[in-house]
């Protein structure tokens, strides 16, 4: 590789390399000459999106891939730019894991930018912040109160989904498969 010097985002203390950046590279560098980036969207619907980007050689064998997902309802950029904000997030994960840009992180600036936006969005909900404290529990609990919390919501659906998106790396498959029998 050569001695490219990426351009840097700081973000919290750390550096990130933004996709344009890493692109910028690929595009320029004449050990990718004749390489392509090319994507497909598995999901691709009314309000959900993923996307699938696949980095080949010359030869057309696959040399990287890189998947990304986003919601519309996720952001006010989401409601008209869901499905452009997906590409470009799994193209930067392909080229980082082709290994462009990545002294740092995988992540690029922008996928970090958007999970920060996200989780300050999701922090600020009033329903989120209800949530998080009728269900601070220890793990044991933790069934016990979301079925208590689900039950009591009038939208049983996002209640689940709360509950999911806060625990899910604490709970099985068969208690999120439970706790789906109380959505309706």
């Amino acid at each position: 590789m050569s001695n490219y010097k990426f351009k840097t985002t700081n973000i919290r203390g750390k550096q990130y390399v933004e996709v344009n950046e890493r692109i910028k590279f690929f595009r320029q560098e004449a050990h990718y000459k004749n390489w392509t980036i090319a994507t497909d969207f598995p999901v691709l619907d009314a309000e959900t999106c993923v996307c699938k980007c696949t980095i080949a050689d010359e030869s057309q064998r696959v040399v990287a891939t890189g998947h990304a997902h986003e919601e519309r309802s996720s952001s006010n950029i989401n409601k008209t730019s869901y499905v452009e904000n997906c590409e470009t997030s799994a193209v930067g994960r392909a080229l980082a894991m082709l290994g462009i840009g990545i002294d740092t992180s995988i992540a690029s600036a922008n996928e970090v930018e958007d999970a920060i936006s996200k989780q300050e969005a999701i922090a600020s909900n009033p329903q989120v912040q209800k949530l998080a404290k009728a269900l601070d529990a220890p793990v044991e609990n933790i069934m016990d109160k979301a079925v208590a919390y689900i039950k009591g919501q009038s939208d049983k659906r996002k209640a689940f989904d709360a509950i999911t998106k806060k625990y899910g790396d604490q709970l099985t498959e068969k208690q999120v498969a439970g706790l789906k029998k109380f959505v309706k």
